[in-house]
């Protein structure tokens, strides 16, 4: 099962997402699938306060900034897991190449490529696990200037429609409060 939830920075989507699982599968192992990466001080320190804040609530931390599939390969069948989030993902996914590849069209390329198979990986893992996707809607604001960030803004939204139309359930927080897109918001 897929769980896709979406929001703002700041929105409250994390927090939901670690309460909708402690409520609907708190006896489950639980698994807190994490991807930022720190490149400044502000960064590393909030990174240490979330994997200070799982510990006490009995998440197995995985720090998993692009290699999603194989952190899903060593969890155990019937766990839930929780990613936070795709948009680090896909902006960690741009950062490997930036200095690689010259072209618009080459980052873009290899952006489809890798939303491909990151979609393919979430459709093969969802019958054994439980995943609940974080995800930021970058969509709501206004069209950036740079060339670069079109380039994502354009892509984290193909990639919040692909996995909104392959999950079972999406959510919207705003605010803190849910907004049920699809499917039923049980627990």
């Amino acid at each position: 099962m897929i769980h896709l939830i979406l929001g703002g920075a700041r929105s409250g989507k994390s927090r939901f997402s670690e309460q909708w699982i402690l409520n609907k599968y708190g006896d489950l192992p639980r698994y807190y699938l994490a991807t930022a990466q720190a490149y400044d001080t502000e960064m590393t320190e909030r990174i240490a306060k979330h994997q200070q804040d799982r510990l006490s609530d009995d998440w197995h931390l995985c720090e998993y900034p692009i290699k999603i599939d194989q952190a899903l390969q060593n969890i155990p069948d019937n766990s839930v897991v929780l990613i936070d989030c795709l948009t680090l993902w896909l902006t960690n996914v741009l950062m490997s190449v930036e200095n690689k590849t010259n072209t618009r069209e080459q980052k873009a390329q290899h952006l489809s490529h890798a939303i491909e198979q990151l979609l393919l990986t979430l459709s093969e893992h969802q019958t054994r696990l439980t995943l609940v996707v974080v995800a930021n809607e970058v969509g709501l604001g206004i069209v950036p200037m740079g060339e670069q960030s079109r380039l994502f803004v354009d892509h984290a939204g193909w990639l919040n429609q692909k996995v909104a139309a392959t999950a079972q359930q999406v959510t919207l927080v705003t605010a803190g409060l849910p907004l049920t897109l699809k499917g039923a918001i049980s627990g």
